[in-house]
């Protein structure tokens, strides 16, 4: 068996454990298919095919002894260059490695060891995750393989780790939302993403963008994939990751209320809101109710955003105390906004903390009648690289890409984005699933409904062409 492309966890997972194929096999086709598309789409900072392989032999050799640790044995995961991962230099994206503490693994990165997840390599980020597009001038820009013509960005911070999944070097992959940054990428480059809640997931391990919002989550080709996953990291499920998928998948569409906000779909590039809309109409065909909701505290978080928010004024202590050797080679694009961010006056900021956590409560009470909030993850067509290039464009662009997603981290939600349709511009479009906090298992929910209806990313919108063969 081989041909990680068409094939889930669970169905490579049933391989590995009847002896159709082993896990080196896996590794050795995930090598291929880097050696075929890495050097065009960019995916990694840095790989250890030899690290790789034999953490791949240690996943076949438990299995032979008998010993299974569950639903990731064997399955080859990325991770994104914030994680410290020992054998692997933490660059955080800047131009050089950060000091060797750095590279010293957390609780996410230890799951995957405990449960033998072989590790592909680590795949490129924004510098120090500040910003939503994917770019970087240090080591270049992933590009996003749904175009074969232009270079269009694939979605930041987490940019690499999307492309790892597109290009088969990986099945899952480890990144960071501190504003959209697995979710961003995830709905770029046509994959599930998960923004787990605030604090359920450790963020020991990784380097900071802003503690007060960051946190850890992942990637992968499915909901049913991400939900393993999510199972074997997730310190508050009790439950192993065939029974939450099972549990979960008991949610059938006429079970979920879904509140749908107009703010989410207000002007989005052409087939962006479109796409959501033909997925969403299909869960109502299906049973599902829906009413419209509106969210003036996610406008109102929205203004604070914009005036930097907490990342901003958090970043720049970080850059000014531990990081200020790195201060002066910082990306143009994060450079350029250090002066505002210095600015900020320690009474606005703390200001600001407070007034969103009062939004936060009042968002909670408002989603009390509806079990989730749908909308457009991104409701921008990927730019290409040229549309980025300049100061102006590279703001009006990210900010376009953070707009839907920045909500869940500022109020204090759960949030999933799955793929669901092709814009006019040929790119995938990914369908936002928010619930309250610390029910990150009902937005997977969901999201399941909606996949088990509708179909995968593979049904739905296919291959990306730069991908095929």
């Amino acid at each position: 068996m081989s041909d990680m492309f068409g094939n889930s966890i669970a169905a490579l997972g049933d391989a590995l454990r009847n002896g159709e194929t082993t896990s080196v096999a896996l590794a050795e086709e995930a090598n291929d298919n880097h050696d075929r598309h890495g050097a065009t789409l960019g995916a990694y900072k840095s790989r250890d095919p030899d690290r790789f392989l034999a953490e791949a032999h240690a996943a076949d050799a438990a299995f032979a002894a008998g010993i299974d640790f569950g639903p990731l044995q064997g399955i080859p995961v990325s991770v994104k260059d914030l994680y410290g991962v020992n054998g692997y230099e933490t660059c955080a994206g800047t131009p050089a490695p950060l000091p060797e503490k750095w590279e010293a693994e957390g609780p996410v990165v230890g799951a995957l060891r405990q449960s033998l997840a072989p590790i592909t390599g680590k795949t490129h980020t924004v510098e120090f995750a500040f910003g939503g597009i994917g770019s970087n001038p240090h080591w270049g820009t992933p590009r996003n393989p749904w175009d074969s013509n232009a270079h269009r960005v694939p979605g930041g911070s987490s940019a690499g780790a999307g492309v790892s999944l597109c290009e088969g070097s990986a099945i899952l992959a480890l990144g960071t939302d501190t504003a959209g940054s697995v979710r961003v990428p995830a709905s770029f480059t046509g994959n599930v993403g998960i923004k787990t809640s605030f604090n359920r997931w450790s963020i020991d391990g990784i380097v900071p963008l802003s503690p007060s919002l960051d946190t850890a989550g992942v990637l992968a080709r499915t909901v049913a994939d991400a939900i393993l996953a999510f199972a074997v990291i997730d310190p508050l499920t009790d439950f192993p990751g065939e029974a939450l998928l099972e549990g979960l998948g008991d949610v059938g569409p006429s079970d979920i209320h879904i509140g749908v906000c107009d703010q989410f779909f207000d002007g989005c590039d052409p087939g962006v809101a479109e796409g959501v809309k033909a997925a969403l109409d299909g869960m109502t065909a299906a049973g599902a109710r829906v009413s419209a909701i509106a969210l003036p505290e996610a406008t109102e978080a929205d203004e604070i955003f914009m005036r930097g928010g907490l990342a901003a004024p958090e970043f720049a202590a970080f850059i000014n105390g531990e990081m200020l050797d790195r201060k002066a080679t910082l990306d143009p694009n994060v450079a350029g906004r250090i002066d505002s961010m210095e600015a900020i006056p320690a009474i606005d900021y703390l200001a600001r903390g407070e007034r969103l956590r009062h939004l936060s409560m009042s968002l909670e009470d408002r989603m009390a009648d509806v079990d989730v909030v749908i909308g457009p993850t991104v409701p921008i067509t990927p730019p290409t690289c040229d549309a980025v290039a300049d100061p102006e464009g590279y703001r009006v662009h990210n900010m376009g890409a953070l707009r839907n997603t920045r909500t869940a981290n500022m109020l204090n939600l759960s949030a999933v984005t799955i793929p669901v349709a092709l814009d006019k511009a040929g790119m995938p479009v990914g369908l936002q699933v928010m619930a309250p906090l610390d029910e990150d298992e009902r937005a997977l929910a969901v999201a399941l409904a909606f996949e088990r209806l509708l179909g995968t990313a593979m049904d739905r919108i296919g291959v990306p062409p730069m991908c095929k063969g």
